[in-house]
């Protein structure tokens, strides 16, 4: 009898540890970086996305979101190749992610390099940034139906557009462009849209599709003047931006009899071979940036597209924008022999 009464006990004490077990909080299971996280960037300095990195590790540091220190390092080489590799190679290092744009695509299909989105593991989709045709605030043309129309009147290589990278997304919504008008822009590539915002500013070209937070601070100051954005509908952002414009009042290009729509990826993916938790941390992770002030008052400056997905969703959304792209490219020409 005593036996049986140390035996049940025992079974009795097991069956409660389980259970407290079970009960035990996440945050204690739950994976987190034991050092500091590497945020890569694979574009230049200055560009919607090192803008957006950047202002995620100073909500992250000025928040206290996570334990350890949150480093951007910029990878541009090879349109972002350079990143990409980097990222692929570490695979099961889960300190460290990669911010994408839609190179994630263009590149590996333009160069021909040893890599597909499926080397990485998909975190989630921060935001969809738009494009925005641009001039000079000095250029004569007011709307995209002027500035089109005197592409059209001009000759092949007359007019000059500024873009990030080759073969990339500001050179596919140029080729457009070019059909649209039938004349050929001539096309000069540079690293981040920091720099083609500068050249524009400058004078050095005749417009640019930069997204709208990397020219959004040179339109306040009155040097830039946007002419339609490449959207099926405008943008919702109503408080002004200069004494007389906000971000809805920019026509779509397509008001301006101009077909042409394309948005762009703001996403994250972590190396290949990560687990649920490592995943779960940063999903939760940025969840939280997106309810801080920071982050709102940036989706607002920028005109973003305040999408949101994880999981299978975003993985699924990847792979129609991989086959969309593929279209894309192989209409342009630039797909790698």
């Amino acid at each position: 009898m005593q036996t049986n009464h140390v035996s049940t006990l025992f079974r009795s004490l097991v069956a409660a540890t389980t259970a407290l077990g079970m009960l035990a909080p996440a945050s204690v299971l739950a994976w987190e970086p034991t050092k500091p996280v590497e945020f890569v960037v694979p574009a230049g300095t200055g560009g919607g996305a090192d803008q957006m990195s950047r202002l995620i590790q100073g909500v992250v540091s000025k928040h206290n979101l996570i334990k350890q220190p949150m480093v951007v390092v910029n990878k541009s080489g090879g349109a972002g190749g350079e990143g990409f590799l980097y990222i692929k190679d570490s695979k099961g290092d889960p300190h460290k992610i990669i911010i994408t744009l839609s190179n994630l695509f263009t590149t590996p299909l333009a160069t021909g390099i040893p890599f597909n989105w499926k080397d990485l593991t998909p975190v989630a989709m921060l935001a969809l940034d738009e494009f925005v045709l641009w001039v000079n605030a000095d250029s004569p043309h007011k709307t995209a139906k002027d500035y089109l129309a005197a592409v059209k009147a001009g000759t092949d290589n007359q007019f000059k557009m500024a873009g990030t990278g080759s073969k990339q997304e500001d050179q596919i919504i140029t080729v457009a462009l070019d059909k649209f008008t039938g004349k050929k822009f001539i096309y000069v590539p540079f690293k981040g849209g920091g720099d083609v915002a500068v050249q524009l500013v400058g004078g050095h070209v005749d417009s640019t599709v930069n997204n709208p937070i990397e020219a959004v601070a040179h339109w306040r100051a009155g040097k830039l003047r946007p002419l339609c954005v490449f959207d099926d509908k405008r943008i919702p952002y109503k408080e002004k931006i200069t004494e007389t414009m906000s971000w809805s009042d920019i026509p779509t290009c397509m008001e301006a009899g101009v077909k042409v729509d394309y948005l762009m990826l703001r996403g994250i993916f972590m190396p290949g071979g990560a687990s649920q938790d490592q995943v779960k941390f940063y999903v939760d992770l940025f969840k939280k940036v997106r309810e801080t002030p920071e982050w709102k008052d940036f989706m607002e400056k920028g005109a973003f597209n305040q999408s949101f997905m994880a999981g299978k969703e975003y993985a699924d959304w990847v792979q129609k924008a991989e086959d969309t792209h593929k279209g894309l490219m192989k209409d342009a020409g630039f797909l790698a022999q």
